[in-house]
């Protein structure tokens, strides 16, 4: 695996004239054509970076692009594979481990998730502060990488308290900020109401199908991890009527506007001050 970690990062140093990274955004669901808004230093297509996997799921392009937020670049990576598209959790967290390999300092990971608290609504945006894997993978399970992390992470602080405090300051202006504890399942069946009601007992305010492994993944390089749930519909259960993916786009792009106007300011001050 750290064989073709090394050859995707070399290939994008190559193709990025090594010029120095200091943060990565991993779009999701209210976050497409976040990239095209600013001037692009560089963009590839997942399909000619090795190793890399194109997505199949609508809102999700699959494009790399750097962009220059304050002074400092920051590596979009515009969607993302899951694991419920069949492949290796490997391969999923493959872009990941290639941005720790590139000493990228700073990760933030978007998503839509399914609110399971009775304080969030569908359009809210929720900081991300703990996660519950409730899959049964571990994208650390095999042989260590010990290039990139040691064998026996530490979890207690997986979302950066520190980036927390500076994504509520940023959105005083923007949003009421909400903090929440997120559920990963595989998909792409969305759960059930047991599923949900189980979830809930043992803590969880959100439920959905990404982010976790690759939160996983950079908290074992020393990366510093950002992520949020942009809340696209109740979970089942709470939600009186069926949930659909139609839905998901559609609250995603209502909220999109508030969403990457964060997303902006927040990407501007980490580049600044951290």
């Amino acid at each position: 695996m750290y064989k073709k970690v090394k050859e995707t990062s070399e290939y994008l140093n190559k193709s990025f004239n090594n010029e120095s990274i200091h943060s990565a955004i991993i779009l999701g669901s209210g976050m497409g054509g976040f990239e095209d808004k600013f001037e692009k230093i560089y963009s590839l297509d997942y399909s000619d970076i090795p190793n890399f996997i194109k997505p199949s799921v609508e809102g999700h392009t699959g494009n790399l692009s750097l962009v220059k937020f304050g002074e400092r670049l920051t590596a979009i990576f515009s969607g993302r594979a899951h694991f419920y598209e069949g492949y290796d959790i490997n391969e999923i967290v493959l872009p990941t481990r290639v941005i720790a390999d590139l000493g990228i300092k700073n990760l933030i990971i978007t998503n839509a998730a399914g609110g399971v608290s009775k304080n969030y609504q569908p359009g809210d945006i929720i900081n991300i502060k703990d996660h519950i894997n409730l899959t049964g993978n571990n994208p650390l399970i095999g042989s260590n990488l010990d290039e990139l992390g040691p064998r026996f992470p530490d979890m207690s602080n997986v979302y950066n308290k520190e980036l927390r405090d500076l994504a509520k300051q940023i959105s005083k202006d923007l949003f009421e900020y909400k903090e929440g504890i997120y559920a990963w399942f595989t998909g792409p069946t969305y759960e059930t109401p047991s599923e949900v009601n189980f979830a809930k007992i043992i803590g969880a305010d959100l439920v959905g199908m990404s982010t976790v492994p690759e939160a996983i993944v950079a908290n074992h390089a020393g990366i510093k991890v950002s992520a949020f749930s942009l809340v696209t519909n109740l979970a089942a259960g709470i939600s009186k009527d069926p949930l659909s993916h139609d839905e998901v786009i559609e609250i995603a792009n209502k909220s999109k506007d508030k969403l990457q106007s964060f997303m902006e300011k927040f990407l501007i001050e980490i580049n600044l001050t951290n």
